[in-house]
C-alpha cells in the first residue's frame, strides 16, 4: 500500500495532481478558519459540549462549523440537495430515466440541478443556524442587513467548497466531497489526542488500553464491512453473430453488505434534529412554549439509552428506506436479460429480481445493525469505559476508512493504467 503512495510521487503527472489537491485543501482549511462577526466563542463551545448532533453536524462541515466559519455548513446543502433529487427519482419518473438510463449525460444533467438547489438550501440552513445560535446567546443582536449578509456569506462559503470539491474531482483521485470531509475529520485529530493527553488519569489507564484495542478491532471491522459483499454467480448464452460465437462466459454480481453508506446516519440525524428546530420555531407563537419544548426534548437527548436506542432504530430503518430508493433490483434483472446473462437456476426477468431483493433484503439486515452499531458507538464507548475524553466516532471512522480504501483504488487504477500504457 505505502510503496504505491510512493509510487505516485515518481509520476510526475499524478505528483502534480496529488499537490493540486493538497493546495485545495489547505484553501479549504483557510475557510473553515474565517468567523463571521458577533461570535461568543465561550458559549459556543458549551454548545457544542452538550450537544452530540451539533458534534456530528460538525463531522459533515469538515469542523468548520464548531468554527462559525463563513464555511460552517461545509457541503452539507449539496448533501442534502443530493438525498432530495435522490427521493424525487421516486415520484418523477423523467429524473429516475435521466439518472439511471441517460448514462454519463444524464447523471451530468441531475448533478446541475443538485448544485442548482443547493443555493436556496444553503441560505434556509444559514438563515435557522444564524436563528438557533441567536436564540442561546451565542451571536449577538444582528439586524436585518447583518443577518442577510452573514447568510449570503455563509451561503457563498458553501458553494465554494462545492467548487473546490469539483476542482478535486477533475484529477481523477478521489471524490472531492468526500475528500473535503475527510481532511476536516483527520484536521481535529491532534486536538482530540492532546484532550486525551491533557485529561490522561493513571487510575483509568486499564480503561485506555481497552480503548486501543476496541480501536484496533472497529477499524478491522469498518473495513471488512466496507469491503464485503455477496457475489452472486452470473452465465451468459452462447449467441452466433456471423461467423463469430460470442457470450458463454461467466461472471458474477457483487452485491455490498453496506449499500446505503454513511446517508441513513444522515437521515437519522436530520429526525433528530427535526424536534429541536420545532422547538426554536415555536418561540414565534409563545416564547413560554418553546422554553418547555426546549426542556423536553434536551431531558429526552440527554439521556443517553434513550438517545442511543432511537438513533439505532432510526438508522436501521433508513438504512432499508435508502437500499430501496437507490437499488432496483427489477431493473438490474432487466439489464441481465438484455445482456444474454442470467443466473443458475432461476428464471430470467421477473424471477430474477425476485431472488436479487431477496438476497438484498438479508445481507442489508447485517449492513444495517452494522450502521447501527457504528453510529452510536461513541455511546458505547463512554458507558463502558466512563471517560468522557475517550470515544470512537464511529460515524467519522466510517467515512476516514471509507474515503482512504476510495483514495487507494484510484491510486492503484492511475498506476495500473501507466503500467499498461508503458509509462514509468
Amino acid at each position: 500500500m505505502f510503496s504505491k503512495v510512493l509510487q505516485i510521487f515518481k509520476i510526475k503527472d499524478l505528483r502534480r495532481k496529488v499537490l493540486i489537491i493538497l493546495g485545495l485543501l489547505a484553501v479549504f482549511r483557510v475557510l473553515a478558519a474565517i468567523p463571521v462577526s458577533g461570535v461568543d466563542y465561550v458559549q459556543l463551545k458549551n454548545l457544542f459540549n452538550s450537544s452530540q448532533l451539533l458534534g456530528f453536524l460538525n463531522i459533515f462541515s469538515g469542523g468548520a462549523l464548531k468554527n462559525l466559519s463563513i464555511a460552517m455548513l461545509g457541503v452539507g446543502p449539496y448533501i442534502t440537495a443530493t438525498i432530495i433529487m435522490q427521493l424525487l427519482t421516486m415520484i418523477f419518473p423523467k429524473l429516475k430515466a435521466m439518472y439511471y438510463e441517460e448514462g454519463s449525460s444524464g447523471r451530468a444533467k441531475f448533478n446541475r440541478i443538485s448544485r442548482f438547489l443547493t443555493v436556496p438550501l444553503a441560505m434556509l440552513q444559514g438563515y435557522g443556524f444564524l436563528n438557533l445560535l441567536k436564540s442561546q446567546n451565542i451571536l449577538g443582536h444582528l439586524g436585518f442587513f447583518d443577518t442577510a449578509l452573514n447568510v449570503l456569506l455563509i451561503t457563498a462559503g458553501s458553494m465554494m467548497l462545492l467548487w473546490i470539491g469539483e476542482l478535486i474531482s477533475e484529477q481523477k483521485i478521489g471524490n472531492g466531497v468526500s475528500l473535503i470531509i475527510f481532511a476536516g475529520i483527520v484536521s481535529g485529530l491532534p486536538n482530540a489526542v492532546k484532550t486525551s493527553i491533557v485529561s490522561y488519569d493513571p487510575a483509568v489507564l486499564p480503561a485506555y488500553l481497552a480503548f486501543l484495542v476496541v480501536s484496533v478491532i472497529v477499524i478491522a471491522g469498518v473495513v471488512f464491512i466496507s469491503e464485503g459483499e455477496r457475489k452472486i454467480p452470473v452465465s451468459y448464452a452462447k449467441r452466433i453473430r456471423g461467423m463469430k460465437m460470442y457470450g458463454g462466459a461467466s461472471s458474477y454480481l457483487p452485491l455490498k453488505v453496506n449499500q446505503a453508506g454513511v446517508i441513513p446516519i444522515i437521515f437519522a440525524i436530520s429526525i433528530l434534529l427535526f424536534p429541536q428546530f420545532i422547538a426554536q420555531a415555536a418561540s414565534v407563537i409563545s416564547p413560554d412554549l418553546s422554553v418547555k419544548l426546549n426542556d423536553v426534548v434536551t431531558r429526552l437527548f440527554n439521556n443517553i439509552f434513550i438517545y442511543s436506542a432511537f438513533y439505532f432504530l432510526l438508522v436501521v430503518v433508513f438504512t432499508y428506506f435508502y437500499t430501496a430508493v437507490t437499488f432496483d433490483p427489477k431493473e438490474i434483472a432487466k439489464n441481465l436479460q438484455r445482456s444474454g446473462g442470467f443466473i443458475v437456476g432461476v428464471r430470467p426477468g421477473q424471477s430474477t429480481g425476485e431472488f436479487i431483493s431477496k438476497i438484498v433484503s438479508r445481507i442489508t439486515l447485517f449492513g444495517a445493525f452494522f450502521l447501527g452499531t457504528v453510529a452510536i458507538l461513541p455511546n458505547i464507548t463512554q458507558m463502558i469505559t466512563g471517560v468522557t475524553t475517550l470515544a470512537i466516532g464511529g460515524t467519522a471512522l466510517l467515512i476516514v476508512v471509507s474515503v482512504a480504501l476510495e483514495f487507494l483504488r484510484e491510486v492503484d487504477s492511475q498506476l495500473t493504467i501507466r503500467e499498461y500504457e508503458g509509462v514509468r
